[in-house]
């Protein structure tokens, strides 16, 4: 995705920009009955009233009013409660949340909207024609409120509860490794191992600051090696957290200032992590809503158990995509982009859950057996990254595990998981 589109997403997906959208259409709705009578091909009769229009947007400004004041302070109640119940990662999503943008802008552009139709209409500037448009939309808007409405109760029932969050982190870490599994270094080609430590003479681009790199511009730095006519070898995936001095990319030869400091353009650093190019942010978000929920003050194994389902659903559709017999073709040969390791993935999805239900014995068994099943999965790289994290928890269980019981319970489970996997490969 290019910078400015990605930085268009960006854009649009906060609160203010489709509020602001949406008053603009409301008060231009209002104002555009006013010039009804040039468009209209007859004459409507004077059959609707100033004053029967005027009652029904009093009761649209006044009700949307306090509706999208309630439904603020709802919504940042769930805020709240996504914050201390699940992970401050997660409320981001929240805020970004489409139907919840959607419903509280149509709030306030009927606010609007009834409030310039009532001024406009008190200056007596509406005629026939403009009333007869004016009563049409705004039975309109009454139609759409209330269908707004009804869907907003239904949504506010399940907005920042613990599983609906859960599903929506699992939503966005899907849409990042299926992009990633469509193109596995971004568009590019892979990095070799030599190629990561730059030559003698070679042209070096570092960070220029401290945070995370958020953002490849693959188009834009195609462009740039195009124009030096010579390859690019960038050094880290979207999600590294960068020094200033640290190498984002490098080039075989020097280049002219003005293209360097396009290339560096092509890299956007930020404060914050962002799922859309980091699959690895996903899986690490929801490993923090498992480590929250097996906290002492929680107490919530079944949410940790949920976790690792969704952990295991992410990770089967990974190690499948690395299984594909052929690469795809590259669209930007030029550049040269590091894999993603499959050690690191399964760390984050599993090592937290691992760590903090060490002594839980529902825990590791399910735990156990997910990646007895993901060890089955893939290319053997990724078969082995899962078996060297199983055999990770279990020492870690065994070491916290209180009772010898449950110790030798899980001895036995994995004992039963390696037979079942001993007599697949047989097979």
């Amino acid at each position: 995705m290019p910078r400015w589109r990605w930085r268009l997403a960006q854009l649009l997906r906060k609160l203010w920009v489709r509020a602001a959208f949406f008053a603009a259409l409301g008060g231009a709705s209002a104002l555009a009955a006013v010039g009804a009578e040039r468009f209209l091909p007859f004459e409507p009769p004077d059959l609707i009233s100033a004053e029967a229009i005027s009652s029904l947007l009093d009761i649209i400004a006044s009700s949307m009013l306090a509706v999208t004041t309630f439904s603020l302070s709802t919504m940042t109640a769930a805020y709240a409660a996504a914050t201390s119940n699940v992970t401050p990662r997660t409320t981001r999503l929240l805020i970004e949340d489409r139907i919840s943008q959607n419903v509280l802008s149509t709030f306030l552009g009927s606010f609007l909207f009834s409030i310039v139709s009532l001024i406009v209409l008190k200056t007596g500037a509406y005629g026939p024609s403009g009333r007869l448009v004016l009563f049409a939309v705004t039975v309109g808007v009454v139609v759409l409120l209330v269908g707004m409405l009804v869907r907003w109760i239904d949504y506010l029932t399940k907005l920042g509860r613990v599983g609906e969050t859960t599903r929506r982190v699992e939503a966005v870490a899907r849409a990042a490794i299926e992009a990633r599994v469509a193109e596995p270094w971004l568009g590019g080609v892979a990095l070799g191992a030599v190629q990561k430590a730059p030559p003698a003479g070679a042209h070096l681009i570092r960070a220029g600051a401290v945070g995370y790199l958020q953002h490849i511009d693959m188009p834009s730095l195609s462009a740039c090696a195009d124009a030096a006519g010579q390859e690019v070898f960038i050094l880290h995936n979207p999600g590294a957290f960068l020094a200033e001095d640290d190498l984002l990319a490098w080039l075989p030869a020097g280049v002219e200032e003005g293209l360097a400091r396009e290339i560096r353009a092509a890299f956007s650093l930020g404060d914050l992590r962002n799922f859309d190019q980091d699959p690895r942010f996903g899986l690490a978000v929801l490993s923090e809503i498992a480590s929250r929920a097996l906290s002492p003050a929680v107490n919530d194994m079944g949410t940790a158990i949920d976790v690792i389902g969704r952990g295991a659903r992410l990770m089967a559709l990974w190690g499948a995509g690395q299984a594909r017999a052929e690469a795809p073709a590259p669209c930007y040969p030029r550049l040269h982009v590091p894999a993603l390791c499959d050690a690191d993935l399964l760390e984050d999805a599993f090592m937290l859950i691992a760590r903090d239900g060490a002594g839980m014995i529902e825990v590791q068994l399910r735990l156990q057996k997910v990646l007895a099943g993901l060890a089955r999965l893939g290319p053997a790289g990724f078969r082995a990254a899962a078996q060297a994290q199983a055999a990770l928890a279990a020492a870690r269980a065994e070491a916290a595990l209180p009772i010898a019981a449950d110790r030798a319970r899980l001895a036995a489970e994995i004992e039963s998981l390696g037979a079942q996997a001993s007599s697949s490969a047989s097979q």
